[in-house]
């Protein structure tokens, strides 16, 4: 027997050890096609929703330092909320583009599956792919384990997220846009 030859155990764990590596390649592909077609498990949903519920990155103070100055006796007010919620979800390209959805106090769905609030005619979209959160006057977008991702402007959405109005938020080939 020579040097350069494996020993017969090497060669049995390097068998072992691509046969494992085989394996967990596949449970993560039929993991990736169920969560495509069933959603994600409860426990996955219970993780979006932690996620989904905003902390303010600064508290206001209970008492600031310094009122604002009035002008006339009129009080300096910032707009309204109602005048800064969005009202509408406008789909602006792909298969439905023109169509827009009323906005409420629900959460929409957006995805293939039937039950979805917004149902996609999109192939690189997943059966239940995003969902848009209404939170304290504010929508917010998470991506609800989907195959290829759910982006806002050009980031991939990985955490619930805050959408402005008029920025695109892209699913497969479709794009939304939230309005007033």
């Amino acid at each position: 027997m020579s040097g350069s030859e494996p020993s017969d155990l090497v060669l049995l764990v390097v068998k072992i050890s691509f046969l494992a590596l085989l394996w967990l390649f596949v449970l993560a592909a039929v993991r990736a096609v169920r969560v495509d077609m069933f959603g994600p498990t409860k426990r996955q949903r219970q993780n979006i929703q932690a996620l989904a519920r905003p902390t303010p990155a600064h508290p206001a103070p209970a008492h600031p330092a310094h009122p604002a100055p009035s002008l006339g006796g009129q009080q300096n007010r910032p707009p309204s909320r109602r005048a800064r919620t969005p009202s509408k979800l406008v789909v602006t390209k792909g298969h439905l583009a023109g169509t827009t959805l009323p906005l409420g106090p629900a959460p929409v769905t957006i995805g293939r599956a039937q039950d979805s609030t917004l149902v996609l005619e999109d192939d690189f979209a997943s059966a239940r792919h995003a969902r848009l959160v209404p939170h304290d006057g504010q929508w917010f977008v998470e991506d609800l384990g989907s195959t290829n991702g759910t982006y806002l402007d050009r980031t991939k959405v990985t955490s619930p997220m805050p959408v402005p109005l008029g920025a695109p938020v892209r699913i497969g080939k479709t794009v939304l846009e939230l309005h007033r």
